[in-house]
């Protein structure tokens, strides 16, 4: 074989793998760029997710804060009709010390209905009774006295004024005098 055989092998040679090269790149080029795609869909349903789940999230927040709104939107109004219906109960007192058992009647089944309609907006009395122990968190201590007995130190003496929850949050704490 002569030199310019040789040489026109070797061209040969390195026109085929130039050729073989470029199509493997044009190929290799196709498939990063298909792998691209599929990243950017990827990354772009990653998105959406996290943005339908944040979604999601503020649609229970919202609807969660207007139930809540919804439930206390009378508390000012309750809140303002308590004095009266402490009034009534005050009234029943006063009114079984006389002997005019119609007028007693009268003012329970007055009061019974007032306080139905204000339970069946939500109104709910909280359980206090003397002897009970005293809780900071759930009663207001307006004032301290010796106590009656022994069994009564640190515990409930009196009730001034009833404790009323409207659902789960209290709207006015019990008023007790505590012993000591």
């Amino acid at each position: 074989m002569s030199k310019k055989d040789k040489v026109k092998d070797v061209e040969m040679n390195v026109e085929e793998t130039v050729n073989e090269t470029i199509n493997e790149s044009s190929q290799t080029e196709e498939l990063s760029v298909e792998d691209q795609l599929k990243e950017e869909l990827g990354k772009e349903k990653d998105k959406f997710l996290r943005l339908f789940a944040e979604f999601e999230n503020y649609k229970k927040r919202t609807t969660k804060e207007r139930l809540e709104l919804f439930k206390t939107a009378g508390q000012e109004v309750i809140l303002s009709l308590l004095p009266v219906l402490d009034d009534f109960d005050r009234a029943i007192i006063e009114i079984s010390k006389t002997q005019d058992n119609e007028l007693l009647e009268g003012v329970k089944l007055i009061r019974n209905k007032f306080k139905s309609t204000l339970n069946s907006k939500g109104l709910e009395e909280m359980e206090v009774e003397v002897g009970h122990a005293f809780d900071a968190d759930a009663h207001d201590a307006i004032t301290q006295i010796p106590a009656p007995s022994d069994d009564l130190k640190g515990k409930i003496v009196d009730i001034v004024e009833k404790g009323y929850k409207l659902g789960d949050k209290v709207i006015r704490y019990p008023k007790v005098i505590t012993g000591f």
